[in-house]
């Protein structure tokens, strides 16, 4: 039988506790302290891993700590100093034109979804990163993970990411929209991999309607698991 809409909602938001519990540790990998820090890690996060951009900001952040410094800053200096983040040409472009755009309005990062998106580099996913994580406005980030894991849990068949945005903003709270892609992502990165997903240990299988698209074997599983919790996450699994 199709799930109703009420049966899909109440299965989303027993997911949605569950992936609390599963990941109490979920929160923005890209380190900032302020919001113009976090727009520009955001942007060097494009195709590059989380890790390699907070390798590359420290000496990005101050050298270059206000808007005002990107827009004037140096093309061929920033592009050495980002090029281990990849597309380094096309992000420096987008950094200066931040930081020209910025200084226009005053310097400061915008803090709705309507101003954020008109910024050079700054598109959707962006805007509600930095609005969840800088601002405290709830926002929903939808990255490839995101996307991965809510069409593998049948949360929704939409495959834009606006319009994924929107059908799972439709199912949870709108207080818990930041978090719940934290954990999403989270368990994209950490268990519910793209290639091959640790079903075996995963706390989810029960409400997972893809259940054994990886090893169902529970010790394989385990070995599939990644970062610092493995051994925690495994026991929920016991």
């Amino acid at each position: 039988m199709p799930e109703t809409d009420l049966a899909l909602k109440r299965r989303v938001r027993k997911m949605a506790r569950e992936l609390a519990v599963i990941h109490p540790d979920a929160h923005c990998e890209l380190n900032h302290e302020t919001p113009l820090q976090l727009a520009v890690a955001t942007i060097l996060s494009a195709q590059c891993t989380d890790a390699k951009v907070n390798e590359v900001t420290p000496k990005l952040f101050a050298r270059y700590p206000s808007a005002a410094d990107y827009a004037a800053a140096d093309r061929a200096e920033m592009e050495e100093m980002i090029k281990p983040t990849g597309f380094f040409r096309n992000k420096t472009e987008s950094l200066i034109s931040l930081g020209a755009a910025l200084v226009e309005r005053g310097g400061d990062v915008p803090r709705t979804l309507d101003e954020l998106v008109t910024l050079p580099g700054i598109g959707r996913k962006t805007a509600n990163v930095i609005l969840g994580n800088a601002f405290g406005v709830p926002g929903i980030t939808v990255d490839t993970h995101f996307s991965r894991l809510v069409q593998r849990w049948e949360w929704t068949d939409q495959t834009d990411p606006v319009k994924i945005e929107h059908a799972i903003g439709a199912l949870v709270p709108k207080a818990d929209w930041t978090m719940l892609s934290h954990r999403v992502i989270f368990h994209g990165r950490r268990v519910c991999h793209a290639k091959k997903a640790a079903c075996g240990a995963c706390p989810l299988a029960r409400q997972c309607p893809s259940y054994g698209i990886g090893p169902t074997d529970r010790a394989a599983a385990i070995k599939l698991l990644k970062g610092p919790r493995v051994a925690e996450i495994a026991e929920m699994t016991e």
